[in-house]
């Protein structure tokens, strides 16, 4: 654990952002499409699997089935995956009962 306090603006300890590496993995595992969202422009919550999704591109661009905002956009390429989830607020994923336990 690394502790900052040269700027004053940041106090308590923190790790670097290897340590979402199971927490995330855990998350990512399930069925994103079961999760509900919130949308950032009009705070419509849904599950993914209602946002009207746009295939006719160089990706995916998903839009709010309520306001119609852009949600979240999905490039990939044969090697990458590109991930924008900036029209979403969270998303609430469903995690199995007998799953890992995370904090």
């Amino acid at each position: 654990m690394t502790e900052r306090s040269d700027t004053g603006t940041m106090t308590g300890r923190y790790v670097d952002g290897n340590s979402l590496a199971g927490p995330m993995r855990e998350l990512f595992a399930v069925d994103v499409t079961a999760a509900d969202g919130r949308c950032a422009s009009c705070g419509f919550d849904a599950p993914v699997a209602t946002l009207l999704v746009f295939d006719h591109g160089p990706g995916l661009v998903a839009r709010c089935p309520n306001c119609t905002e852009v949600v979240l956009r999905l490039v990939r390429s044969p090697d990458s995956a590109w991930l924008d989830l900036r029209g979403v607020v969270c998303l609430r994923l469903p995690i199995p009962p007998d799953g890992p336990a995370t904090v």
